[in-house]
C-alpha cells in the first residue's frame, strides 16, 4: 500500500512539475517570444510564448509602470498609455484584479480611472473598452484584452498572450435581453472605459 502510495505522489509531482515547466516555455516553435503578431491602432501585440513567461518589466520613458512582457497586462495598459494618453492610477495587479466587483454598474473604478460596467449592462461595449476575465483553474491571475470592433451581434477582441496556440484576435457573442448588454462568456466579468 505503501509503495502505491508513494508511486501515486511521485506521478502527482511529476505531472505537476511538466505542468508549470510548459507554461513557461514557447512550445510553438512558429514564433518567437516577442514577435510582432498584430496591432491596434499602432499598438502591437507580441508574442509571448508560454502563458507564464516573464521577459522584464515594460516601463516608460516617465517610468510607469506598464507591465510584464508580454503578459496581457501589458499590452492593455501599453495600448491606454499610448493610444488613450492614459496612466492608471494604481500601475500593479493581475488581470482579474481590473475589475472590482463591489462597484455598480457605470461607477467609475478608482484604481484604474476608468469607469466600469458588469456584464449584463445598460451600456453597450464600444471600441477601446477593456474586458476583464476571471481567473480559472489553469489561469488564476484571469485575462484581459481590448474591444477591436463592436457588431450588433458580437464583439471582436485583440489580445496578447492568449496562450502558445490562441489567436491575437478572437469573437465573443453579445446578447442584448431586457436592456441590458451581455457578452456570452461564462468568464467575462466586465468591461472598463474611458470617458
Amino acid at each position: 500500500m505503501k509503495k502505491r502510495l508513494l508511486i501515486f505522489l511521485i506521478f502527482c509531482l511529476t505531472g505537476f512539475v511538466i505542468y508549470k515547466v510548459t507554461k513557461k516555455i514557447n512550445l510553438n516553435f512558429n514564433y518567437e517570444v516577442g514577435q510582432h503578431l498584430d496591432s491596434l491602432n499602432n499598438v502591437v501585440v507580441y508574442y509571448n510564448g508560454g502563458v507564464d513567461n516573464s521577459s522584464g518589466r515594460n516601463t516608460s520613458s516617465d517610468n510607469y509602470n506598464i507591465g510584464i512582457k508580454y503578459q496581457c497586462v501589458e499590452f492593455v495598459k501599453r495600448y491606454y498609455y499610448e493610444h488613450l494618453n492614459h496612466k492608471m492610477p494604481d500601475a500593479y495587479g493581475h488581470a482579474k484584479d481590473f475589475y472590482d466587483k463591489d462597484l455598480s454598474d457605470g461607477e467609475l473604478n478608482k484604481k484604474r480611472n476608468l469607469v466600469q460596467y458588469k456584464n449584463g449592462s445598460k451600456s453597450k461595449p464600444k471600441p477601446d473598452d477593456l474586458v476583464v476575465f476571471s481567473g480559472s483553474t489553469f489561469n488564476k491571475y484571469g485575462h484581459v484584452a481590448i474591444v477591436s470592433s463592436v457588431d450588433d451581434d458580437e464583439i471582436e477582441i485583440i489580445q496578447q498572450n492568449p496562450g502558445p496556440f490562441g489567436k491575437s484576435r478572437d469573437k465573443i457573442k453579445l446578447k442584448s435581453i431586457d436592456g441590458l448588454w451581455t457578452l456570452d462568456n461564462d468568464r467575462l466579468l466586465g468591461w472598463l472605459r474611458k470617458e
